[in-house]
């Protein structure tokens, strides 16, 4: 009693299970993206406002060096200018354009040939790059540059002083960097600014969207839910959109295959209860007419021998019913293929015929058992308990039909290619005619003019059962078989199982097996064999 208690209470204590929302996934897939390629943004529009504001201040400061490096090729071109001139008058021409203010400070250096100073900044370090080829317009050059401990950008180019006393110069202007790093953050806030307001705006739109967009999901799921649990017909699918047109369709598709189940269960009932009612009624009058034959007190021993004869009969056709019923809802059980194993076909036909012995020697009809000697042979996937009541059924069946000092075999066939497994059961009866060789499988269906006492679903069970073990059957008629007449052409069933694997070879040879002989009164061998599985 322990268990089932900590089971219901591991079962309360589990945590709920949370479903997914489809409008929270879609909100979070759209702004995932924005959220993660905005900090980006940020970094480009830092790195393009660096630019944008180093434009100007470039040429103003390309200009500067021009400038310088004219007033230093004149100076240079004069050899009577000595040193001492030359540097002042490059520091008056450099005065002219050097703007110090509260922002930036400017410096200036001017080389010579040999490395020497001719005027300006000492500190200022000499570029990385070799002196371009001798030029009429020499190229200015930009580079980031750190002046004690200022980062400065710094313009440069190379002079070309040929016939002067001094050769090659190096002129080189640099600014620190102020004025841009202000520009550049203005630039940012005008850009960036903007993006506060717009991303929020764009999450309420994105929201709004979605939630627009999902309405009619909403709409489709109020309708299924006012709709009454006998309403099985299809949902419209004019106003859904077309991402959704699948899934009603799957649906209407669903409520169709379920409206048909139901319909059949529904008519298999009021065929189930219209065939009880006619034992029910038998126990029922046979009982009112022996109780009436003792009130009267003319109870004769034979009439109430025989109405209990009739009563002990109709309570077998009703037990024979309900477990017939009981069968068929087990062969149309789905959780039946998940308890699928390995089953020998042979052993568990050899079983059947073994318990119908006392039945065929009662009734005189010859029941025997053909099979292969090895098993591996006739092994295959299937759920024991409904291949037994297959097998069952199908010997039941030929025995009802067949007359006294008739046969009925049941005959398992392996595949020497190892594809398949072949069960056969074979009567000398009746036979069942072409026209009526798939209604035989119906539930309740009873063939014309046969006094046969039966319910009716034996070979319904049977078709259920092969259709669970995705197998084939078919009805032929026995007439080429020996004890076969012109009017009683016996019927021949056949079940192909299909095998999930080829079976190991082995060599297999058929013996036949006399279950009970016509006229002997013995069972034959298959009384004295070995239990079957």
């Amino acid at each position: 009693m322990r268990r089932p208690r900590l089971a219901l209470w591991r079962a309360e204590s589990a945590p709920p299970v949370e479903h997914r929302s489809l409008f929270g996934e879609i909100l979070d897939w759209m702004l995932a993206p924005l959220l993660l390629v905005w900090p980006m943004s940020l970094g480009l529009t830092w790195v393009v406002a660096q630019a944008i504001a180093n434009r100007p201040y470039d040429r103003e400061l390309a200009d500067m060096a021009r400038l310088l490096a004219r007033q230093a090729t004149a100076q240079l071109a004069d050899p009577s200018l000595s040193p001492a001139r030359a540097r002042n008058e490059l520091d008056r021409a450099a005065a002219v354009f050097r703007r110090e203010d509260d922002d930036d400070r400017t410096y200036y250096q001017v080389l010579g040939r040999r490395g020497e100073l001719l005027a300006g900044e000492a500190a200022l370090a000499v570029p990385a790059d070799d002196p371009p080829a001798p030029s009429a317009d020499p190229v200015v050059h930009f580079r980031d540059e750190t002046l004690g401990d200022e980062s400065v950008r710094v313009a440069y180019l190379w002079l070309d002083a040929a016939g002067a006393q001094h050769g090659n110069a190096l002129v080189q202007v640099a600014e620190t960097l102020g004025k841009r790093a202000q520009l550049a953050t203005e630039i940012i806030k005008g850009v960036i600014l903007p993006q506060f307001v717009i991303l929020p705006l764009a999450v309420v739109l994105v929201w709004f969207a979605l939630a627009r967009g999902i309405r009619p999901l909403a709409e489709l799921q109020q309708r299924i839910r006012r709709r009454e649990s006998t309403d099985l017909s299809a949902i419209p699918e004019g106003d859904v959109p077309d991402e959704v047109a699948p899934l009603v369709r799957a649906i209407n598709d669903l409520l169709q295959r379920l409206d048909h189940t139901i319909a059949t269960q529904r008519h298999f009932l009021a065929d189930a209860a219209h065939q009880l009612k006619t034992p029910l009624a038998g126990l029922r009058m046979q009982a009112e007419l022996a109780a009436r034959e003792i009130d009267s007190g003319r109870s004769d021993p034979a009439s109430l021998k025989h109405a209990l004869r009739q009563i002990a009969h109709s309570t077998q056709r009703a037990s024979h019913m309900v477990n017939q019923l009981l069968a068929m809802a087990r062969a149309e059980d789905n959780g039946q293929a998940a308890r699928h194993q390995t089953v020998d076909l042979a052993a568990v036909t050899r079983a059947v015929v073994r318990d119908f012995v006392p039945r065929a020697i009662e009734r005189r009809i010859d029941l025997g058992y053909e099979g292969p000697d090895a098993p591996q042979s006739t092994r295959l996937q299937a759920e024991p308990v409904l291949l037994s009541e297959m097998v069952r059924n199908l010997v039941d069946n030929a025995l009802r039909y067949t007359p006294e000092g008739g046969a009925v075999t049941a005959r398992v066939l392996p595949d020497p290619f190892g594809q398949v497994v072949v069960l056969q059961v074979e009567d000398t009866g009746p036979g069942i005619p072409p026209a009526e060789r798939e209604a035989v499988f119906r539930p309740f269906y009873r063939a014309i003019d046969t006094q046969v006492d039966g319910s009716g679903l034996g070979l319904a069970i049977v078709a259920e059962v092969v259709q669970r073990h995705g197998a084939e059957i078919t009805v032929d008629d026995a007439r080429a078989r020996s004890g076969a007449t012109a009017n009683c052409p016996g019927a021949l069933f056949t079940v192909r199982f299909p095998l999930s694997a080829p079976p190991p070879a082995g060599s297999s040879t058929e013996e036949t097996i006399q279950a009970s002989r016509r006229g002997t009164g013995s069972a034959g061998p298959l009384a004295d064999g070995p239990p079957g599985g």
